[in-house]
């Protein structure tokens, strides 16, 4: 599945070149042109789905099985400190390439990346009923 229009289909189809790092007929890790910090890696599905949600599981498991060699790829390579491992989930959530992708990016301490993350705390009660809605809605749907 592609997507002629897309940026990610095109780089995976050969037409924009990237500089590739891995490569299968599920997965493709390339560097991030726009990175936010040196050593910014991309893991991408080379199927089109513009969602993580979209994905079937066994596609979602073969892509994402090269996320821990990245990880210590990139942390052996850069020296950094830590890593976050980010997956932007629709607009609201930041994404602007609509084809899933997996960001890999290098850490130090003082660097310029940054992010905002109110955690809270749920009334008495909430997350019990949350998390009785959300197991409705995996798969053997709990009550």
């Amino acid at each position: 599945m592609k997507d002629p229009n897309c940026l990610f289909c095109k780089i995976v189809a050969g037409d924009i070149p990237a500089e590739t790092l891995v490569r299968d007929e599920a997965a493709m890790a390339l560097m991030d042109i726009g990175p936010l910090a040196e050593g910014h890696v991309l893991l991408i599905p080379t199927g089109h789905y513009q969602t993580l949600d979209e994905m079937p599981p066994d596609e979602a498991a073969a892509m994402l099985r090269h996320l821990p060699s990245l990880v210590r790829a990139v942390q052996a390579a850069t020296g950094c400190e830590g890593v976050n491992v980010l997956q932007n989930n629709g607009p609201v959530a930041h994404q602007v390439v609509m084809h899933v992708h997996v960001h890999i990016i290098p850490r130090n301490t003082g660097d310029a990346f940054s992010f905002n993350w109110p955690a809270g705390t749920y009334p008495q009660g909430k997350m019990e009923t949350l998390a009785q809605a959300i197991r409705k809605h995996l798969p053997g749907g709990a009550e």
